[in-house]
């Protein structure tokens, strides 16, 4: 009887030390997630600001920036919006034209990059430009309202421009005008084929383009800077890119002809190319990697469009 007594007073104490082993684990770990959260909060202002720059802008503006004072006035400095990318916004959501103004407004003049698409308008370019006279990168996917004067009108007030990114493009840019007013632009993507309402832009096929090198003859004569170019769904041909290569000594980097199907990369040209380009994409390379989708009705009216301008 002692015997059980006995043994039962150990198990009993077991389980004491057990309930108090696991009160103090439990402790512990409430008092770590404490010092975390508290930690998280007095982090020193230039790694905060490392973490926030990894979120979205949405993120930033909605979120973020109401969590607490401190993160409210890292979110309100300049340098938090020095590179912006508005490209994968939902535009349906937000009122985007009146949060791009206010994120041109917290920049304060240094902006230096954007990227955005869906809900550009002249209106919204020229509110950028006029406000971002040190800006290094712009892209910009093109659709109505938008006109070719608005979108020229704000190119050519952006003279330290180095990268021009123009998606889904029907108009006939002045890439002469656009040459002589950005002297310094190393990286230029002009792709007839953009955003659009087809699955995959695959789906497009050998269509044949109408054949027109004034944009390499353009580029060729001024912009002799350039050392990336993709010109998707150009009508170019051999000759255009031949003068591309020959007014273009620093294109080394990067040359994207796809869906350039009047070029025919066999021969002096191809063995041209390879030499030189490190990263080159051809006429009928895969498009799997490109980020936007396109329709078979948007190749024609390049097409249409190409013809009558």
């Amino acid at each position: 009887m002692a015997t059980s007594t006995t043994l039962q007073s150990l198990l009993m104490k077991e389980d004491e030390e057990q309930r108090n082993k696991r009160r103090t684990t439990s402790t512990m770990f409430l008092k770590k997630d404490d010092e975390e959260r508290i930690n998280w909060v007095d982090l020193p202002p230039e790694l905060t600001t490392s973490i926030l720059l990894r979120l979205s802008v949405t993120d930033i503006l909605d979120n973020a920036r109401k969590l607490c004072r401190a993160w409210r006035r890292i979110c309100k400095d300049p340098s938090m919006w020095r590179k912006i990318n508005l490209r994968d916004c939902l535009m349906y959501e937000f009122d985007f034209e009146s949060m791009c103004r206010h994120i041109v407004d917290l920049s304060q003049g240094g902006l230096l990059e954007i990227n955005i698409e869906h809900f550009v308008s002249d209106s919204l370019l020229s509110y950028i430009v006029d406000r971002s006279s040190n800006l290094k990168s712009l892209g910009i996917s093109i659709y109505e309202p938008m006109t070719n004067k608005g979108v020229m009108n704000g190119i050519e007030k952006l003279p330290l421009l180095e990268t021009l990114v123009i998606f889904h493009s029907s108009f006939k840019l002045d890439l002469k005008a656009i040459g002589h007013a950005c002297p310094h632009l190393k990286t230029l993507k002009l792709n007839s084929l953009g955003s659009g309402l087809a699955h995959d832009i695959s789906q497009v096929g050998y269509i044949p383009l109408l054949e027109c090198d004034d944009d390499a003859l353009a580029i060729a004569e001024n912009m002799p800077k350039l050392r990336h170019l993709q010109l998707m769904g150009n009508g170019l041909t051999n000759t255009g890119l031949n003068a591309i290569l020959d007014g273009c000594p620093h294109l080394e980097e990067h040359l994207d002809v796809r869906k350039c199907f009047n070029i025919n990369l066999v021969g002096n040209l191809e063995k041209r190319c390879m030499k030189r380009i490190k990263e080159l994409r051809r006429p009928h390379d895969s498009t799997a990697d490109y980020p936007y989708s396109i329709s078979v009705s948007m190749v024609v009216q390049m097409m249409i469009t190409s013809r009558y301008h």
